[in-house]
């Protein structure tokens, strides 16, 4: 149920209410608070996902089954540990950070956290590593949290490799209130949008951020 108010944009989540929600649904974890805190630690960007979009992400996966995942974009590995948190024992994640040394904070985080073993983070470009990590797939869910100019691109190779029912996830779909500019960043976040459209089942859900969420069709279907 939603009234006009909310339909139109309104949003009744005051400080008060995220602060009861985050406290009932997900409460304080020493390892993830940890992982959250990183950034600030080691002067990184303070950009990473919200504890309820984290959460969202875990929930995903356990609801799919997901054993094997593709991260593009891994900061300080908040991210990585929820979801590293939501494979079964055999599963496995594939996280890929650019910066040497962020991957080297996240090295430390799923280390500390005790997921070392089911996460690999891979240290390049992820137009350099994609082509080569395709033979690990099919995969069961891609998530984009990285150069926002690039998720067109980043949509296409998930397509490509993700099985029918897999799950395309996209952080920042508003591009920050700039997705309907004329800039060449705005226009591939549109291709993005639209492609995703085409091809899976999909919802751009109207978090703070933006979160576009996809179920892969079977394109034998």
């Amino acid at each position: 149920m939603a009234d006009p108010g909310s339909r139109a944009g309104e949003r009744y989540a005051t400080p008060q209410i995220l602060d009861y929600a985050a406290r009932t649904h997900h409460p304080e974890d020493a390892g993830l608070s940890r992982a959250f805190d990183a950034p600030a630690r080691h002067g990184m960007p303070e950009i990473q996902l919200g504890p309820a979009e984290g959460r969202f992400l875990e929930i995903l996966l356990r609801l799919t089954h997901a054993t094997k995942v593709v991260e593009i974009g891994t900061l300080a590995g908040y991210s990585a540990l929820w979801m590293a948190r939501a494979l079964p024992p055999r599963g496995h994640l594939w996280t890929i950070e650019s910066d040497p040394g962020h991957a080297e904070v996240a090295a430390e985080v799923v280390g500390e956290a005790g997921f070392g073993d089911r996460v690999t983070i891979i240290r390049d470009k992820a137009s350099e590593v994609l082509p080569e990590l395709s033979d690990s797939g099919p995969f069961c869910a891609v998530f984009l949290d990285a150069d926002k100019g690039s998720y067109d691109l980043y949509g296409r190779w998930a397509t490509d490799n993700l099985r029918p029912g897999g799950l395309l996830i996209g952080d920042n779909a508003y591009l920050f209130g700039r997705l309907l500019d004329d800039t060449d960043e705005a226009k591939a976040m549109r291709r993005f949008h639209e492609e995703m459209s085409s091809n899976y089942r999909s919802v751009c859900l109207p978090t703070p951020d933006g979160l576009a969420v996809g179920v892969r069709l079977d394109p034998k279907a």
